[in-house]
């Protein structure tokens, strides 16, 4: 290997996803390990965070081991532990910054605290080797909708921000009420396809005075009070129909204010980000608006869209090769805001 390169391990435990990964300077993959813990909280309709910790702890030195071995490398070829300390479940993310901290102290290597949603944002940079700031993201996650413009690697400014529920999780709220079950954003994806996205009208929210900002509660409310009223009327409801209509709905004002941002903001890059941007409609909503404006559009494989490592470590090596480091009382900030720094 050259000398001049730099690897980062990564680790990510901020929800129910325990991964690893060595990154070399940035955008290659050396390795990348994900254990899911989708089918154990499949049980309860949504993530348990006792139990999300509980099996981080069983898996993470196994998910470490394993990411080393894919990338043929030991600890001592590493340059850097970056590692995922906000935001999350606490529980989860103490984990996480646990092991890498102890790794970090018993190898002498530099310790890196990774934003998440930062994360996602730099899951962009892997497989899109000419995207560089700055540009537009579209975060869109089961906790986060945000759009962010990406002033710098380490620099950004929110745009928008959802008012109440983030897009994720209305989607999970919403496949629990049809019947899908969890986790609600891949199976509406599915149904969707089946359905006719101009069947119900479902209401499109504004929020007034921040044009940018997102309000998904009342939709969700809209499609519970069609479902009711159904059940009411004794209507049988066509829940292909119900998918498609509330997804249309969610990626109309997604990409509508995506777009209108980037333009107001005189880009012509925009990027997508987080688990929701692996919603195949999405995706092809956002390309055709910017083809139609002549926006370059950018976008990661479905696999770096939900959490992993490898984002992390894209992450934390732009934040090291600029000097980033912390100590060893690094800790834990579920709430930990975009931008914000220890």
């Amino acid at each position: 290997m050259d000398d001049k390169d730099i690897r980062i391990l990564a680790i990510e435990s901020s929800c129910d996803e325990t991964a690893a990964a060595v990154m070399r300077n940035g955008r290659e993959v050396c390795s990348n390990v994900i254990f899911s813990q989708i089918e154990l909280h499949k049980l309860y309709g949504g993530v348990v965070p006792e139990i999300a910790s509980r099996k981080h702890i069983e898996k993470v030195n196994q998910v470490i081991r394993e990411a080393l071995n894919d990338a043929d490398c030991s600890l001592e070829d590493i340059d850097a532990i970056a590692v995922t300390y906000g935001p999350g479940l606490v529980g989860a993310l103490l984990v996480g910054v646990a092991e890498a901290k102890a790794i970090a102290y018993a190898t002498g290597k530099p310790l890196v605290g990774v934003h998440h949603i930062e994360g996602h944002i730099a899951a962009n940079y892997i497989e899109n080797k000419d995207l560089e700031p700055p540009f537009m993201c579209l975060v869109v996650s089961g906790g986060h909708t945000h759009l962010v413009k990406v002033i710098d690697y380490d620099a950004f400014e929110i745009i928008g921000r959802t008012r109440d529920d983030a897009a994720g999780e209305a989607f999970d709220k919403v496949a629990r009420a049809i019947g899908l079950g969890y986790p609600g954003g891949p199976k509406i994806d599915a149904l969707a396809k089946e359905g006719n996205k101009e069947a119900i009208p479902f209401p499109r929210a504004k929020v007034d005075g921040s044009e940018f900002d997102f309000s998904f509660s009342g939709l969700k409310s809209a499609v519970l009070n069609y479902l009711n009223q159904c059940e009411m009327k004794k209507i049988e409801v066509n829940r292909a129909d119900v998918a498609a209509s509330f997804q249309y709905a969610v990626i109309d004002v997604l990409t509508t204010h995506a777009i209108c941002a980037t333009k107001e903001a005189g880009m012509n890059k925009l990027a997508i980000a987080g688990g929701v941007a692996s919603n195949s409609s999405l995706r092809e909503s956002v390309r055709k608006a910017c083809e139609k404006e002549g926006i370059s559009f950018y976008h990661p494989s479905p696999i770096y869209c939900t959490d992993n490592a490898v984002m992390i470590g894209a992450a934390g090596y732009y934040s090291y090769i600029k000097g980033v480091s912390h100590g060893l009382d690094l800790n834990a900030v579920p709430n930990l805001k975009i931008g914000e720094r220890l």
